[in-house]
């Protein structure tokens, strides 16, 4: 059984704090056995990650979050940029075609992008997975929903922490039913549904901070393109 984090943001996210180091140092001293990175349309963070990810005794599980045209999108164990904005169907594709594996972050909550806004239940059942534990939703609803749905459909499911700052890695964990310490080996087995997830609620507090960071490096970034 490996406890893997599959929902982490470094400071190459619009919204993220850290670099990919302290997410690894984070990692690493809470137990966990394996590490992605899902940065918001960047993937180069994350390649950095699974680079450094054996130095801290971690497999390093590359990937990013893509903004589709329905919503939010983990792309897991791929090397090259998925394009922002595609339609959901043609973002899942292209991951696959990449040997990777399409897994869909808090479907049901539409104010995080959410894909369930803009497609149906018949389309969201042609992920890979979905993710039924999202430790930054404030009430346990939109996981509800989200793991009924798996459960119904037949779904892998995952967990992830959508953590935007270091030391929320690890707050929501999937363990994957591997014994085998590689990228391949564990996202085989999720595509298996050979998973159980665990998590705890992020702290209010903790999320109101990463939301008003998130909210303060794009005012940032926005004046710095107007000054460009």
């Amino acid at each position: 059984m490996q406890s893997v984090e599959l929902h982490a943001h470094s400071s190459l996210s619009y919204d993220g704090r850290d670099p990919v180091e302290l997410l690894l140092e984070q990692a690493s001293g809470v137990g966990l056995d394996a590490l992605a990175v899902t940065d918001h349309d960047e993937i180069d963070a994350s390649l950095r990650a699974a680079e450094l990810a054996p130095e801290y005794g971690l497999v390093g599980i590359p990937g990013m979050e893509v903004t589709c045209a329905a919503g939010h999108v983990l792309a897991l164990g791929i090397q090259e940029a998925i394009p922002p904005h595609l339609p959901f169907d043609e973002t899942l594709d292209r991951i696959r075609n990449q040997g990777g594996l399409a897994v869909v972050p808090h479907p049901f909550q539409e104010s995080r992008h959410g894909v369930l806004e803009h497609i149906s239940k018949a389309e969201l059942a042609t992920a890979d997975a979905i993710e039924v534990y999202n430790s930054r939703l404030l009430t346990g609803r939109s996981n509800r929903q989200a793991e009924r749905f798996a459960r119904r459909e037949g779904l892998p499911m995952t967990a992830g922490s959508d953590a935007h700052i270091a030391e929320m890695v690890g707050q929501a964990v999937t363990n994957v039913g591997t014994d085998e310490r590689t990228v391949e080996a564990i996202l085989d087995a999720i595509r298996d549904g050979k998973t159980t997830v665990e998590g705890k609620r992020t702290p209010w507090r903790i999320s109101f901070r990463q939301a008003a960071g998130g909210a303060k490096r794009r005012v940032k970034n926005g004046i710095a393109e107007l000054l460009q």
